[in-house]
């Protein structure tokens, strides 16, 4: 549900310095190259989780299979929709569910598809927190005149899950990340789909 604060947050101006999503992957390649990340955190280990988050990106595009209902629901889309996600090259979950929304979003020519670092558009990401944090990737559905449709986001419910245990203090940070990205590997981009078919 598109709460009333949430109404026309995104401008064009938002929309027009976003990045495809083969601009966003070109960027990630190349401040790799110079041993950056996006954002203002270029440290060892912010290098490193960028380092694996590309080969995350790689396998994805390359083994993601869209499921028949969810084809057949984006194709039945019949208006012009602009699809928005904050993202940062850093992000786990973003590298996991990226590659999917950019398959999904591919079926429809109705649909596009624009990347904005959240750091860079704070303004944007303060009107879709989630349990009043930053996080990301966040998916926000617009209309041709960037009226707010529906969002996703930040990972899939069972991932969530998964969080809530970490926030509760019964697994470390380095446990909740072998156990949700052991997770999208055994889940192949299932339950991510099943909640964006429900959305549209």
């Amino acid at each position: 549900m598109i709460e009333e604060k949430e109404q026309q947050v995104v401008s064009e101006d938002h929309w027009n310095k976003g990045l495809s999503y083969e601009n966003y992957r070109a960027l990630i390649s190349r401040l790799l190259a110079l041993n950056q990340t996006t954002g203002q955190d270029h440290s060892e280990k912010m290098i490193e989780y960028t380092q694996l988050n590309e080969k995350r990106m790689n396998k994805w595009d390359k083994i993601t299979k869209i499921s028949t209902e969810l084809q057949q629901k984006v194709k039945a889309i019949d208006t012009k929709q602009r699809w928005l996600v904050l993202t940062e090259a850093w992000c786990g979950d973003a590298a996991q569910n990226l590659p999917v929304i950019h398959q999904i979003v591919a079926l429809n020519s109705n649909i596009e598809l624009r990347l904005i670092l959240r750091d860079e558009n704070l303004d944007v990401m303060d009107a879709y927190l989630t349990n009043g944090g930053r996080s990301i990737p966040k998916l926000i559905m617009l209309d041709e005149q960037l009226n707010p449709i529906n969002t996703w986001g930040p990972r899939p419910a069972p991932v969530q899950e998964i969080l809530k245990e970490m926030k509760a203090g019964d697994i470390t940070y380095d446990e909740f990340a072998i156990k949700a990205h052991t997770w999208y590997a055994k889940d192949k981009s299932l339950s991510l789909q099943k909640e964006i078919y429900s959305l549209l």
